[in-house]
């Protein structure tokens, strides 16, 4: 099946993983050669999309200032001539040998370093307003032990994390258990326990933490725990842990 899994579980994961961009190239290609023949992938791609959807509010689009192009124009016109200065007509005097001209005063050395310079200077100009690379998106798809997606996380260009319920496929949202709360943590690489990121709302729907207690990192583990109402008492999840996934960069090979 054009080298793809057989494994119902590993076709949805795999679905998943195309939609958000994390598969390589190779596998990528696969998929979306896949696609036109097998029913049942494009169905599970379709619904990652639609369970995906909430992340595409979350890097709205921006506009290059509007000024760029003048200042790109200025910043490689040459220099405007300067007007001569009129002098009044020599009298006549003794004529004398014409000194010999160096390298320093050849007048045509002169434009070519005019040129030179004029060009040298867009150079540089064009090298400052070339965009940068942007900085990798991390984000994260979280699970029910069942492999359901429930919530979807992106680490914001602050460095805050982004937290959105995900509506399934039945058109149902995470909820939090009568009388209980809903606690987020971090554990990132080489940690030995997770920290806490403050509690969910009751409701679910979309929280943002501009401060995070740890600094979300690449193939940092998030996790919801279950827990008291006025959350763990101990620092450490006391309840079951019924969400998790872990921080990649989307569209990384």
């Amino acid at each position: 099946m054009s080298g793809l899994p057989d494994d119902p579980a590993e076709r949805e994961a795999l679905a998943g993983e195309y939609v958000l961009g994390t598969l390589d190239a190779r596998m990528a290609a696969r998929v979306a050669a896949a696609l036109p023949g097998d029913a049942a992938l494009r169905a599970a791609v379709a619904a990652w999309e639609q369970r995906l959807a909430p992340l595409t509010a979350l890097a709205p689009p921006e506009a290059p200032p509007p000024d760029l192009w003048d200042r790109i124009d200025a910043a490689i016109a040459p220099p405007a001539p300067r007007a001569a200065i009129a002098s009044p007509a020599p009298r006549a005097a003794i004529a004398s040998p014409a000194p010999r001209r160096g390298w320093l005063s050849s007048l045509g050395l002169w434009r070519i370093w005019a040129v030179g310079a004029t060009l040298a200077a867009a150079a540089f100009a064009g090298l400052a307003v070339l965009p940068r690379a942007p900085a990798p998106r991390y984000m994260a798809v979280l699970v029910t032990d069942q492999s359901q997606p429930a919530w979807a996380a992106e680490v914001m260009p602050n460095g805050g994390l982004h937290l959105a319920a995900m509506t399934s496929v039945a058109g149902n949202r995470p909820q939090t258990p009568q009388g209980r709360r809903m606690q987020l943590w971090g554990l990132p690489p080489g940690a030995k326990t997770p920290t806490s990121l403050g509690l969910l709302p009751v409701q679910g729907g979309q929280m943002t933490i501009r401060a995070p207690s740890v600094r979300p990192v690449k193939d940092m583990l998030i996790m919801i725990s279950v827990e008291p109402p006025g959350g763990s008492p101990t620092g450490q999840p006391t309840g079951p842990v019924v969400f998790f996934g872990r921080l990649t960069a989307a569209g990384e090979s």
